[in-house]
């Protein structure tokens, strides 16, 4: 037991340093990483500004962008992850190791979470510089346990999401796409999200970020909490639940995507 413990351990460290490693490898994509989600932000943070929306708003806004790569994250480096092993022909190295799926996963998330806090920090910093935007949070243990949740729950959706890609085969590519756009609406990135209505907001809450985005903008801004969908403590509560809720179903999709390759010899729902 200590023995697989210590070599699922060594899994998640090895996975998250070649993620680590290989964005940080190429200076230019730091730069473009960095640069890119204010050509965005500006774009929004204009708009109010022409609208004489309140100043929050585009703290609201800078924040949005500062998360929109976890999701990108979650969406290209997680979900579609073991689609993309298989093409390259790694994904039967992953199967045949003597290790938990999960580990590999996880490992995948470590890394990707490192590297994308610390540009969402460098955004949030780059806003604050150049458009002014001035944060006041309430309370710095919110704040953080929404971050930590809002971080738990989503990448525990991405790797519920790594077997299900799977099984769909070459639709996963599609579905990336189709996933992408429509969560920056409904998970009110750049808007409070309760300006879609309670009840496509609370649809909306089975997406993590939603309801972290909206916890964190409550503690951040003085305008965040007049905006909010739900009391900050609840929306961690939720928060909480959908990490253990998705992380259980991750497993077991896991495991189902193992006993129909060795039940069927194949790991799609269909003959590609």
């Amino acid at each position: 037991m200590k023995t697989e413990l210590v070599t699922n351990l060594r899994t998640i460290v090895a996975r998250a340093y070649v993620r680590v490693v290989a964005v940080n490898r190429q200076p230019s994509w730091i730069v473009g990483e960095l640069m890119l989600p204010l050509v965005s932000i500006s774009a929004y943070i204009f708009v109010y500004r022409a609208m004489g929306a309140p100043k929050d708003y585009e703290g609201f806004v800078v924040l949005g962008g500062a998360m929109t790569p976890f999701w990108l994250a979650v969406l290209w480096g997680m979900a579609s992850q073991f689609y993309w092993e298989r093409e390259s022909g790694n994904l039967e190295l992953y199967l045949a190791a003597p290790i938990s799926r999960m580990s590999i996963l996880a490992g995948m998330a470590a890394g990707s979470m490192i590297t994308i806090t610390t540009r969402a920090i460098a955004v949030v910093a780059l806003g604050a510089v150049v458009f002014g935007v001035e944060f006041a949070p309430r309370s710095w243990g919110a704040l953080g346990l929404a971050f930590v949740l809002t971080m738990a729950a989503l990448y525990c959706m991405g790797m519920l999401g790594a077997s299900l890609f799977l099984l769909f085969g070459r639709e996963a590519w599609h579905m990336v796409n189709l996933f992408q756009e429509p969560i920056y609406l409904v998970s009110g990135f750049f808007f409070p999200v309760r300006a879609l209505g309670r009840t496509i907001a609370l649809f909306a809450s089975l997406i993590p970020l939603t309801l972290g985005l909206d916890a964190m903008r409550q503690t951040l801004f003085p305008e965040g909490a007049a905006q909010g969908l739900l009391p900050v403590g609840l929306e961690l509560a939720i928060l909480a639940a959908l990490a253990a809720v998705f992380f259980l179903l991750a497993g077991r999709a896991l495991d189902y995507m193992e006993n129909r390759a060795k039940r069927e010899g194949r790991l799609t729902l269909r003959w590609q």
